[in-house]
Order: structure tokens, then C-alpha cells, then sequence
């Protein structure tokens, strides 16, 4: 294989370790510095130039794109997708993690934990936020930011208060987000890599610090997470759209809650806490992509005019709850259930004789037509009114589509 890895800082321990792991393994590996590309576009030939030169061929790029550089990194990375070279973390996954506003609106739509935020612009809303995320303390974000800077605690309504005013009279935009107290100075890092947990840590805030970062001197000690802590880290991981991840999570009373998902995570103190080759892992699962890569099911299945993939709600009523998907008559329907969600579990691939119960999701691939006939009459008349508000121009293209 060779590798690219994106990287201003080819002496930082990171960037390093995964140079040395990969030329370990006997693959060919070279850093390049983000801001010397240049990219071209051109009808059916996207290319990218580095250092003036055309690029030559790459079989995989691992991403470690700083937050300052967040929009030309990403247009690099981009490119190299359009190129049909395998990115370990794409640029949408890069983004949706980079921006604290959009991971939680992300996450908040899935049953994962998560603190309660909040964000607001109008200084009228600041109070009624902070009171719905649970009143003082609460700390307080900005959008963007690493290693615990600017992230702040108030520990009063006053201070809270004062806080929001004086970031929003400097144009910055920040979030408002509940105070775990039982968890206050300590935090668990959990290193993801496709779909399992590679390494994990714990991290203790140094004094009367509430922030457990590494570069802020906070502690650390190799843990092993239950399964609750591991499954709700890859799910986080995955959600973002990153083949690799460092995932920051709370432990509340509740269970895990999601505080952060990095894209470009660090080893050095991952490594040095658990004694554990990540860098090896992260190679060795980039490897694995190039060998066996995965297709895009979306993109593959609009050549098949009229099919597609959908999600099915079996609502209570439904003539399919406990048939047996053999029963069902779905393939007759040329409808083939790719993974069927029940009582929170996921099966992928599911057997013919698997009983079908109320409120399952079925992940199907089949024929569009057969699949909308097969939506409750009741959403389709809930959904109707909706059309209704469109505009004439939307209208059309909804009827388009529909035919």
C-alpha cells in the first residue's frame, strides 16, 4: 500500500508513530504538508498538484488536518475521494466532528448520550437556555476548539450570564451545554477504529482544573470499557462518518455522554497510557480498506433505475407484524430486507423464518414502487398537508419524482 498522511507537523509524536507503523508493516508512506497542494478541476478530471508537481499515485490518505486549517484540509481531502483514492476519514466525517453544533444536532437525532445543549444568538434566549439545560454550573463552548480551549465553566447564573453576552458582543457563536457534576474533572478517551475500540483511557484534571485534556496536564490510566461504553463510541464514531476516531465521553449517572468525537485524535498519551500499538491498528485497518474496499451502496444502486435502498416502520396494526419474513411476501414484492432493527438490537442480514414485531425497521433494497405502497396510510395522510406548503416549482419536482 501507499500511503499518504496529510500533516503540517511530520516531527509531532502522532504523525511519527504512524509513519514508523506504517513502514513496519512494510508499506510505502510519505507526510504531506496540507498547504502545499493545489487542486485542479476539469470536466471528468479532478487532479491535485503538490509542491508544483503533479501527484502521483496514492492507494489511501490518512487525514490529520488541523482546526485552523479545517476548510482548505478538507477541500484536500475532498479531492483526493473525487479522485477515487481511499480516505480514512472523509471530508463531510471531518467537518460533521470539527463543528460542536453540527455533532450534536447530528448525534441528538439518534438514542445516544448526550449532555443537554443548547444554542442561541438573541440575548433574550440566553437565561431561558441555561434553564432548560439544567440551570448553573453549565459550561459554556465555543463552536470550534481543541485540547479544552474555549471551554468555560460558570458556576453561577450571573456568570453564566455575563459569559454568553461577552462572547456573542465578539461575534463568536457558542454553545451552552449541562454541567455533568458527577463526572466534574475526569473524562474517558476511547480510540476508535472501524467497528471496535482499540484502546481507552481515563483522564484526571490536575488540582482544581475541570478540564482533563493531556496538553492541560490532566492524568491518565489505561481502563477497559464495558460493552455500553464501547457500543456507544463506535455508534458515536460512526454517526460522524470517520473511519477513526477518538471519542470523549462523561460517565453520568445515566451512562456515557458523548462530549466530543475527533478526527484527528492523539497518540502519545493513548499509547503511553495503555502500552498499546494504535498506530499499528489504525495501518493495519487502512490496509484492509485498500484490500477489500467497501462500495458505496447509494451511489452503486442509482444505475438501477426505479430501485433503491429505504427504511420500512412496522408500526402496531400492521398486516406484517408476526409473519416470518419468508411469510411476509416481500420478496415476491422484489423487496429484500438487508438488516432488520428489533428491540434495539441490529441483524444484519437477517434469517427468512425471523418474526416481524411491532415497531422493527426494516433496511430493505427493492423496487421503489413496492416499497411506497407498503408506507401506513396514516403517514401518507400526515404527510400530505406538508406538500401542501411547498411552492409550485417544489411541487412539481415532488410530483417528478414520484412518477
Amino acid at each position: 500500500m501507499k500511503l499518504a498522511i496529510l500533516s503540517r507537523e511530520p516531527k509531532t509524536y502522532s504523525t511519527r508513530r504512524l509513519k514508523e507503523a506504517a513502514k513496519k508493516k512494510g508499506h510505502t508512506v510519505k507526510v504531506l504538508n496540507t498547504l502545499k497542494f493545489a487542486i485542479d478541476l476539469e470536466m471528468g478530471y479532478p487532479d491535485l498538484y503538490f509542491k508544483q508537481k503533479k501527484l502521483s499515485q496514492y492507494d489511501a490518505v490518512l487525514p490529520r488536518v488541523g482546526a485552523s486549517l479545517t476548510y482548505y484540509g478538507t477541500a484536500v481531502v475532498r479531492q483526493f475521494q473525487q479522485m477515487g483514492v481511499y480516505c480514512v476519514n472523509t471530508a463531510d466525517g471531518i467537518l460533521n466532528s470539527r463543528d460542536k453544533l453540527r455533532s450534536f444536532q447530528i448525534l441528538s437525532k439518534y438514542h445516544i448520550g448526550i449532555p443537554p445543549t443548547a444554542f442561541v444568538r438573541d440575548k433574550k434566549d440566553v437565561l431561558p437556555a441555561i434553564e432548560r439545560v439544567g440551570g448553573a454550573p453549565v459550561i459554556i463552548k465555543l463552536l470550534e476548539g481543541t485540547q479544552g480551549i474555549g471551554v468555560l465553566l460558570a458556576d453561577t447564573l450571573s456568570t453564566a450570564t455575563s459569559i454568553m453576552e461577552l462572547l456573542q458582543s465578539q461575534k463568536q457563536n457558542v454553545l451552552v451545554q449541562k454541567f455533568v457534576a458527577e463526572s466534574k474533572g475526569k473524562d474517558l478517551r476511547a480510540i476508535v477504529v472501524g467497528d471496535r475500540v482499540v484502546a481507552a483511557m481515563r483522564r484526571v484534571a490536575k488540582g482544581q482544573e475541570f478540564r482533563s485534556n493531556v496538553h492541560r496536564g490532566g492524568m491518565t490510566e489505561a481502563i477497559e470499557l464495558d460493552d455500553v461504553y464501547k457500543e456507544t463510541a463506535i455508534r458515536a464514531s460512526q454517526i460522524m462518518g470517520l473511519g477513526i476516531s477518538g471519542v470523549d465521553m462523561l460517565e453520568g449517572k445515566d451512562g456515557p455522554q458523548i462530549m466530543e468525537v475527533n478526527s484527528s485524535p492523539g497518540l502519545e498519551g493513548i499509547e503511553s497510557s495503555t502500552k498499546l500499538d494504535v498506530a499499528g491498528a489504525m495501518i493495519d485497518y487502512i490496509a484492509a480498506k485498500v484490500d477489500f474496499p467497501e462500495i458505496d451502496l447509494r451511489q452503486r444502486l442509482t444505475v438501477s433505475k426505479g430501485y433503491g435502498v429505504t427504511e420500512l416502520f412496522m408500526p402496531k396494526g400492521s398486516e406484517y407484524i408476526g409473519k416470518t419474513i419468508l411469510d411476509s411476501g416481500l420478496r415476491e414484492k422484489d423487496i429484500n430486507v438487508l438488516t432488520l432493527h428489533t428491540e434495539g438490537k441490529v441483524i444484519p442480514n437477517p434469517r427468512s423464518d425471523r418474526i416481524i414485531k411491532a415497531d422493527d425497521k426494516l433496511l430493505c433494497f427493492g423496487k421503489l414502487e413496492s416499497m411506497k405502497e407498503l408506507i401506513p396510510e396514516k403517514t401518507r395522510k400526515r404527510r400530505r398537508p406538508k406538500m401542501q406548503q411547498l411552492s409550485k416549482a417544489d411541487l412539481e419536482v415532488v410530483k417528478t419524482a414520484e412518477k
